[in-house]
């Protein structure tokens, strides 16, 4: 397979994941991320130490230059791209809806929503006939909280992943026939930092009896999912939101 994969927020967690697991698969990887060099240049190394092609550019998916600039390198290094996974974005601090002022609100939707937004834009600008490319796939991150709605929590992340649910149905439905698949993965309580960076480390222990496998899931259980709607296993599944979420 000569298929070439941009994960966005590819150096750790769920994105680092899938770098892993799509480079497995066949696919060259380029792995975007905003600010940990270190952990990026560590899931390239390890690609490259099992066989594998793979290469890391640093870029804020909120920034349209950066974003712009991100697409431009993948495709002046493969000459293609073939398959994007939105996994970029940020979990805002654990706090009750009258708290969060207009600041982080907007951040957040820069963030998860916009950055999608974008680096949709720039894919489908490579990927479609209509600019020369030959189709492909996106699966876009959202979360759980999209139907639960981050209720005491993060109301403002769960409305940005809905409305990174609504974006990717409505893809879905624009670009069948430039032969561009859009799917989301809806991650449910997955063992990452992600919820440390949020101020509540005992988030995941604290909820997993809530779920009825009775366990949180894993970043490389979601990432398996990722790939299969990447892959041509899954060439008739276009418009669908898979939850990873042990049923909760």
């Amino acid at each position: 397979m000569n298929k070439v994969v941009l994960i966005t927020g590819g150096s750790r967690g769920i994105g680092a994941a899938t770098a892993r697991a799509a480079a497995r698969d066949g696919w060259r990887v380029v792995l975007s991320y905003r600010s940990n060099e270190g952990a990026a240049d560590n899931v390239v190394r390890d690609i490259k130490l099992n066989g594998g092609i793979a290469e890391a550019i640093r870029g804020d998916i909120s920034r349209e230059s950066d974003v712009a600039t991100i697409f431009n390198r993948c495709k002046d290094r493969f000459g293609r791209l073939d398959g994007l996974v939105n996994n970029a974005g940020i979990l805002p601090p654990v706090g009750r809806f009258e708290d969060i002022d207009f600041a982080r609100w907007a951040n957040t939707f820069a963030v998860n929503t916009g950055g999608t937004f974008l680096c949709c834009r720039e894919a489908v600008r490579i990927m479609s006939p209509r600019h020369g490319g030959i189709g492909g796939a996106i699966v876009n991150v959202s979360s759980m909280a999209a139907t639960l709605g981050g209720a005491t929590e993060f109301t403002d992340y769960a409305a940005s992943k809905g409305a990174v649910e609504t974006l990717t149905i409505g893809l879905a439905n624009e670009l069948g026939t430039d032969c561009i698949r859009v799917n989301g993965v809806r991650p449910g309580l997955i063992e990452t930092d992600i919820h440390k960076s949020a101020g509540d480390a005992e988030r995941v222990g604290r909820l997993s009896k809530s779920v009825p496998l009775g366990r949180a899931g894993t970043a490389q259980e979601t990432a398996a999912a990722i790939v299969f709607l990447l892959s041509d296993a899954a060439s008739y599944i276009t418009g669908s939101i898979l939850s990873v979420s042990g049923g909760r």
